[in-house]
């Protein structure tokens, strides 16, 4: 990302929650563009090329998760879903839709910033690599230029899904506590939201074309955590 201010995109057909949102993230300097429905976010997100996506759940027609699924079909910028229910069935299959995050209503505005911050943080940075690339069987994982291949086909991870990935794959035949996982691919404020890295952690299996039952390349050590092998299991 560029040094302009970031731009954010955000959805809701609730026009005061609109405002609500644009003003706070206004006066941290980001730039906002903004859409009262789904179809409407399309063609802004088409026009403006935002930074991420601010995405309501609950809308007229289009709904917040056939939504995310559309964007994800040309593009991986980070997407926080907003819902007024904090139901985890409805926080999972946003996760599963390719969102990166999500938010409760009502939110304080601290808290939607600090979410908006560490994710486009989490979209930018790069972590120290102990080697340029990791190959696990099939999979070949090259840190410097940010890409992934399987059987040499190009996977087009989201930005929470290849930091998922890299630092499993840093951390190869250790096992990793989900805290530990939470802590460094989302933030310390996200230790105990275990089915939130269960949720990335099967999409990334489906990802990966791993079986969930007998999964090849990120393993379960149940009660203790996961585990990613540098030999694929046979």
């Amino acid at each position: 990302m560029s040094s302009r201010k970031p731009l954010v995109l955000v959805v809701d057909d609730d026009v005061r929650m609109l405002r609500m949102m644009r003003r706070i993230l206004e006066l941290e300097n980001y730039r906002i563009a903004t859409a009262e429905n789904a179809e409407a976010a399309l063609d802004a997100f088409d026009r403006e090329t935002p930074d991420l996506v601010l995405l309501d759940v609950m809308m007229p027609g289009m709904d917040g998760y056939t939504a995310c699924q559309r964007i994800r079909e040309f593009s991986q910028i980070p997407i926080i879903m907003v819902t007024a229910r904090s139901i985890d069935e409805e926080k999972v299959r946003g996760l599963d839709a390719g969102a990166d995050d999500y938010i409760t209503k009502p939110f304080s505005a601290s808290e939607l910033t600090a979410r908006v911050r560490a994710l486009l943080r989490r979209a930018t940075l790069r972590d120290e690599i102990p080697e340029p690339v990791l190959k696990c069987g099939d999979l070949v994982i090259d840190f410097g230029r940010q890409r992934v291949t399987l059987d040499g086909q190009y996977l087009n991870l989201t930005a929470t899904e290849h930091r998922l990935l890299s630092y499993l794959a840093r951390n190869t035949d250790r096992i990793l506590t989900p805290n530990q996982i939470l802590e460094k691919v989302w933030g310390e404020k996200y230790i105990g939201e275990t089915n939130l890295l269960q949720a990335n952690i099967t999409r990334l299996r489906k990802r990966l074309k791993d079986s969930a039952k007998n999964p090849k390349y990120i393993l379960t050590r149940p009660g203790i955590g996961y585990m990613m092998v540098k030999k694929p299991e046979p």
